[in-house]
């Protein structure tokens, strides 16, 4: 049966969750369209967190390779559109290591864009009533990090999509007048975006506000 292969993050910045990690232990083991979702959580560090994501594409040979991040602050679901080549770290990750204007590969392109159907899931959870929108920056953390090496790795697989979608706090990691969105919900919108990957060839073009 085929695979997909969806990550998430141990928490990190002084968090003691990350919703990232509890979507993906959450979808482990599930069926959508088919396919076996395997989840995995990925070191919340530079370096080991692009070893371990190749380590489990490796092992388990997916089709489809959908990363997840926490975004705090943000009130929606947001594919991310590009990955660029830098490390550039606001704060230290999980070991202490804080890079500063550092290519994540020495001699990668400067960008690699997502090649999942990011309009057609935003549209796919718009019409199921869940807040969306595409995100034009990942960061320059461990998130796009992340998403840079995968985006480079999977370059090297034909036919193998991937990309990253962020996702916001948890409830209870906020204040009441702080965005955030329900685990539930959460997972939901990914089996969305999961299924809406593996269905959809070909991205909707929007021009003008109209959907082509």
């Amino acid at each position: 049966m085929k695979t997909v292969l969806v990550t998430g993050f141990e928490p990190f910045g002084g968090e003691r969750r990350n919703p990232s990690q509890e979507i993906a232990a959450a979808l482990h083991g599930r069926k959508i369209c088919g396919r076996t979702i395997v989840g995995a959580v990925l070191p919340c560090v530079f370096g080991q967190s692009i070893a371990e994501l190749r380590r489990h594409i490796r092992r388990h040979q997916p089709e489809l390779v959908i990363a997840l991040g926490q975004a705090g602050g943000r009130p929606d679901i947001t594919p991310e559109r590009i990955a660029i080549n830098v490390d550039d770290a606001r704060i230290a990750d999980n070991t202490g290591r804080q890079p500063i204007d550092r290519r994540i590969v020495r001699r990668g392109p400067a960008a690699f864009l997502s090649t999942l159907p990011i309009k057609a899931i935003v549209a796919a959870l718009h019409e199921r009533g869940m807040a969306a929108s595409i995100s034009n920056s990942a960061g320059t953390f461990v998130c796009n990090h992340v998403f840079y090496g995968l985006m480079s790795t999977l370059r090297g697989r034909p036919g193998v999509r991937g990309g990253f979608v962020h996702v916001p706090f948890l409830p209870e990691q906020v204040k009441r007048s702080e965005p955030s969105l329900p685990l539930r919900s959460m997972i939901a919108a990914i089996e969305i975006a999961i299924e809406v990957s593996v269905t959809t060839r070909r991205d909707h073009r929007v021009t003008g506000g109209k959907t082509q």
